[in-house]
Parts: C-alpha cells; structure tokens; sequence
C-alpha cells in the first residue's frame, strides 16, 4: 500500500513544477519558486497538526481527513488552474531572452534530501518515549509538534536561497554554501538542543533553514533552467521529465535515509547526526564541479567588463564591412 501510495504521489511535483515554470521567466525564477515552495513547509506543518488533532479517535482518520483534502486540492486544481499562460488568454509573457527558448520550470539537495533530513530530526525528536529538554521531559504528541519548526525555517530557507540564486546567478554555489552551513548546524543541535526549549527551537528553525534552502533551490529552479536549457530546442514539456527525474533519484536517498537511521539509532544518536553531517558534506563536494564553472564564468564576465577600451580602436574600425 506504502509502494502503491507513493507511485501516485510521485506523480504530483514535477507537473506543479513545470506548471509554475510555464508562468515565469528565469531572470526571476529562483525568487518566486522560492516563495512558492514555502507551500511545501507550510504543508508539512499544517498536515502534522491535522493529523495530530484526530488521533485521539484512532490513527486511521488521519489518512481520511488529509485524503480527504487531498481529493478536494486535486478538484481544485483540475478544475481552475490554467497549465499554460496561453490557455487564458495571455500572450507569451516570459519576457527575458533566455527564457524565450521554451518555457520554464525548477535543489542536491532534491526532494530526497530534504525528506530525508526532516525526518531524520522528527526522529531525534520524538524517539523513545519523550525528549528531554531544559530538564523535562516531553510528550511524544508535543515533540511532534515542536519538529514542525524545522519546516517553519525551511519556509524561510528556501526564499533566501531562491533570492541569493537571482543575485548572485550562481545556483551551485549558493546551494553549497547552503550544504556546508547545515554541517554546524546540525551538530550545534544535537550539542545545545537539549539545553532549553528557546534553545531547540531556535537551533530548529535554523537546522531548517540550511537543509531546506538547497533542497528548495534544486527541485524548482534548477530543474527549471535544465528544463529550458537550449539543448531541449524549445521542448517545454520536458520540463516535467527533467524534474521527475531528479525529484525521483532524491527518492533513492529518502527510501535510505531512514533505513540506515533506523540501524545506526541503536548505537547512538551520535552517530544519526555524523550521518547527516557527511551526507551534507559529500553533496557539497559534488557540487564542486558547478561550483568551478560558476566561478570561472564569473571571472571571464567580469574580466570582459574590466577591460579597458582604446579610444583609437573604434576610430580605426570601418563604418561597413563586407560579407
């Protein structure tokens, strides 16, 4: 039921994605994909209320309170929303020229990494039977709720990378620095987050913060640009594979993810978190070599714009030239 539920599931973020891209242009893409994937944070937090808010009448009516919004979400958006800017009456409205090539669509980090990081913490919070914090101890249904911070800073995660991305025009580099400030995070979580409750939650959200900014950068914007690259030939409907096919290797890390937490928990919550902290650490390195690229493009832009002009050049250059 699990596989069977997860097939369909699957189905949902590369065409919510290719949609979005459709409406927007690259020059801003990473912003506004970044505002938009707040929903997904937004979706987590208010899914673990609702669902929590029912289990006094028995675990299975969380499945059919949240299946059944589910069913009403997908009324609504078969219904009212338009796949394409065309489809109500809009002429092509994506005004920048490296998006005129075809249209667009959008984290390493994939949806893989942020599941599996979410989770990985809603673990550490909720293992056994409470967690100690400040000296005492908490409910299980309150550690629940407090893990929901982690998508509260996620929210703020992945705008800021969208927005640094935009700025910067170097998604590779700020999803790794994004990657390597998760590293201390995560470790002064697991050092502090018992010290006091202000103390975890603030650590929390910022945990969050750096594990869902890349995640939110790779399975939007990233997957737009390589779905409106000029290798494609205009094919915009590509768009949708391209994401698939990231958001579906990001799966391969979720599936692990917990099974390796599940082994390594027995041993020590110790070594959960130098888990985490080398996943981290090894998708940073991989995104060396963008990095590179980034940079070196960067510079011959830069040199390019630097480079004094000889006022005697244009005076020598011919008005006409022939063919």
């Amino acid at each position: 039921m699990q596989m069977i539920a997860g097939l369909f599931q699957a189905t949902g973020w590369p065409s919510v994605v290719a949609v979005i891209g459709n409406w927007f242009g690259k020059r801003k893409r990473g912003l506004i994909m970044g505002i938009w994937n707040a929903h997904t944070s937004v979706g987590n937090i208010s899914g673990s209320l609702l669902a929590a808010s029912v289990l006094d009448y028995g675990w299975g009516w969380s499945f059919v309170l949240l299946g059944g919004l589910i069913i009403f979400g997908g009324f609504l958006v078969f219904f009212f929303l338009p796949a394409y800017p065309e489809d109500v009456g809009f002429t092509f409205i994506n005004g920048d020229e490296e998006a005129q090539i075809g249209k667009t669509g959008g984290g390493g980090g994939v949806e893989g990494e942020r599941e599996r990081e979410r989770e990985r913490q809603k673990r550490c919070e909720n293992g056994g039977r409470g967690k100690k914090i400040g000296g005492k101890y908490m409910s299980v249904k309150s550690a629940g709720n407090l893990s929901t911070l982690f998508d509260v800073g996620g929210i703020f995660g992945g705008i800021l990378a969208g927005y640094m991305s935009d700025k910067l025009s170097a998604r590779a580099i700020t999803a790794a620095t994004f990657m390597y400030a998760s590293i201390p995070a995560m470790l002064l979580y697991r050092s502090y987050g018992s010290v006091s409750m202000h103390a975890n939650i603030g650590l929390m959200i910022v945990s969050g913060l750096f594990v869902n900014g890349p995640y939110s950068l790779i399975t939007t914007a990233v997957s737009a640009d390589l779905g409106t690259h000029s290798s494609l030939k205009g094919d915009s409907r590509a768009l949708a594979t391209v994401t698939a096919i990231i958001d579906g290797t990001g799966s391969v890390g979720a599936a692990i993810g917990p099974l390796l937490t599940g082994f390594l928990s027995t041993r020590g919550w110790d070594e959960v978190f130098m888990m985490l902290v080398l996943g981290a650490f090894v998708a940073g390195l991989l995104l060396s070599p963008l990095i590179l690229t980034e940079i070196s493009e960067r510079s011959e832009r830069t040199s390019k714009n630097s480079r004094p002009q000889n006022p005697g050049d244009t005076a020598s250059q011919p008005l006409l030239q022939e063919e």
